[in-house]
């Protein structure tokens, strides 16, 4: 009898440890989730963006072949105008979705991936101020680095996007029956 009881007292005593660190474990990732919030809300910005850019670059080809010069600008506006209409009320929803789905999808993750030791770890490093500066300094080590980037690789991307400026024409020139616009650079 005392055996039965000595392991219901340990199961017990084993199931409530386990809902101490549940409980535990959710409140580091609540923590994880919190510091993520804003690269959620980029990344939302980001996908109700990529539409409108594309759109915008669809319809400057349609303008710039087809309206009038005069024209041009008051339509570009007014294009302008109705897409940041939509990238407002797009990303407005999508934000909120994200954000929403945000604990159940990720923080469902980290609580399956992670130990609580491991959880512990990574808030301190999110927490941590040396991370903060290294995140806050990322644009001003990324910008130059792009600068430089598209700096020293003109040279070899340049004759690349001509030749395939030249190849898309080609194409487009024999399923039309007639020379294609050339595009201007």
């Amino acid at each position: 009898m005392n055996k039965v009881l000595a392991a219901a007292l340990l199961a017990a005593s084993c199931t409530l440890a386990h809902a101490e660190s549940s409980a535990a474990k959710k409140e580091l990732v609540a923590k994880i989730l919190q510091q993520q919030r804003p690269v959620i809300e980029a990344q939302a910005r980001a996908l109700g963006e990529r539409p409108a850019a594309a759109m915008m670059q669809q319809a400057a080809v349609v303008i710039q072949q087809r309206v009038p010069v005069d024209k041009r600008e008051a339509v570009i506006k007014d294009i302008q105008g109705d897409l940041r209409q939509y990238v407002d009320e797009a990303t407005a929803v999508l934000r909120e979705q994200a954000l929403k789905l945000h604990p159940t999808v990720t923080g469902a993750v980290l609580d399956a991936k992670f130990s609580e030791s491991e959880l512990k770890q990574l808030v301190d490093l999110l927490e941590s101020p040396v991370f903060r500066k290294y995140q806050q300094s990322t644009d001003e080590m990324l910008r130059p680095l792009n600068e430089r980037l598209v700096q020293d690789s003109r040279g070899v991307i340049e004759p690349k996007l001509k030749v395939l400026d030249q190849a898309i024409r080609k194409r487009l020139e024999a399923a039309i029956g007639a020379p294609a616009p050339a595009a201007k650079p």
